[in-house]
């Protein structure tokens, strides 16, 4: 069976603004609150939830964060052609 996970993201233009995002998480700012605020993608407006995905249904980079980092921890940034992501990750199954 098909690894799933289910995440929320904030994806930003550049390392410096994905890092100064990853800085507000880290002093307690809301995900969806930032996501809504940051995000270019147009999950930010869902406060950057994902939903469930199958492994291999993202691009590499990204899908490879996924399915590696630490749950319910903003991990980033991670660099793909579409930016720089902030992840957490809800759930692996």
């Amino acid at each position: 069976m098909a690894r799933t996970a289910a995440a929320l993201h904030i994806l930003v233009r550049t390392e410096a603004k994905a890092r100064e995002v990853l800085e507000k998480l880290e002093k307690g700012a809301k995900f969806d609150q930032l996501a809504k605020r940051f995000s270019t993608c147009p999950s930010g407006r869902n406060g950057g939830n994902l939903g469930e995905f199958a492994k291999g249904a993202m691009v590499g980079p990204f899908d490879k964060a996924v399915f590696s980092c630490p749950l319910l921890k903003p991990y980033g940034p991670v660099k793909t052609r579409f930016g720089y992501h902030i992840i957490k990750v809800l759930y692996r199954r």
